[in-house]
């Protein structure tokens, strides 16, 4: 299903709005095939430039560099994540439904089933498993947290731990968990895809199948502990 929602971004990100012009857009939706396909460490903006047929100068019209330009799509899928966990938890009366629903969310980025402006989101959900720490691992993290460039990733971490905290007030680590549960995901679902003996994942069983499977069971072991 394909929603619309307001995905406005730190400004700071960019030289100029990718959004407001038809090569911006295409920017940023063949940045993350490529980035997807290459890596970001083999990613460059002149390879960008051949692939959308305009100059390496225009794409610098956009993003002053390629951190940059990855800490925006990264952004755009926290901000289409946390979209997707309000409108579909909103009518939830029960909070294990409620994150039932969440972690069966942060799996569907890896099948394709989020929908969002044409973008490629299971390709956006491989830069997330692949670059999403090398985001804030860097030595200017704490330059850029000054810059908000993490607030999507906070509110999203937010969202979650106000459904743990429904669930269990007595808990005290509500946030820790929630961003535990979304680090785990990506971490948990490259290692099944590239280092199986460092899960037990058993058989043909579905990547994303055992993902969910593993983060319901340790989400709610830690929950319902007393």
């Amino acid at each position: 299903m394909e929603l619309q929602f307001n995905s406005t971004i730190n400004e700071g990100l960019y030289l100029k709005n990718p959004q407001s012009t038809p090569v911006g857009k295409a920017i940023i939706r063949e940045s993350i095939l490529m980035m997807a396909d290459l890596g970001n460490e083999h990613f460059t903006f002149k390879k960008l430039a051949s692939r959308i047929n305009t100059t390496e100068a225009t794409v610098y019209r956009y993003f002053e560099n390629k951190h940059l330009l990855l800490l925006y799509v990264i952004n755009l899928y926290w901000l289409l994540i946390e979209f997707q966990l309000i409108f579909y938890t909103q009518n939830l009366k029960d909070d294990k439904s409620k994150i039932n629903r969440i972690i069966q969310i942060l799996m569907e980025g890896a099948e394709g089933k989020l929908k969002y402006e044409g973008i490629d989101v299971a390709a956006l959900y491989r830069i997330i498993i692949t670059e999403g720490n090398k985001v804030y691992m860097t030595k200017s993290v704490k330059e850029d947290n000054d810059k908000q460039f993490f607030k999507a990733y906070k509110d999203l971490c937010n969202t979650i731990a106000d459904v743990f905290k429904s669930y269990n007030a007595k808990y005290k680590y509500h946030h820790s968990l929630a961003s535990t549960l979304i680090e785990m995901a990506h971490l948990q679902h490259f290692f099944a895809e590239n280092l199986p003996r460092l899960t037990d994942k058993k058989g043909n069983l579905n990547n994303n199948k055992y993902v969910a499977q593993y983060l319901d069971n340790f989400v709610f072991s830690v929950l319902d502990k007393k």
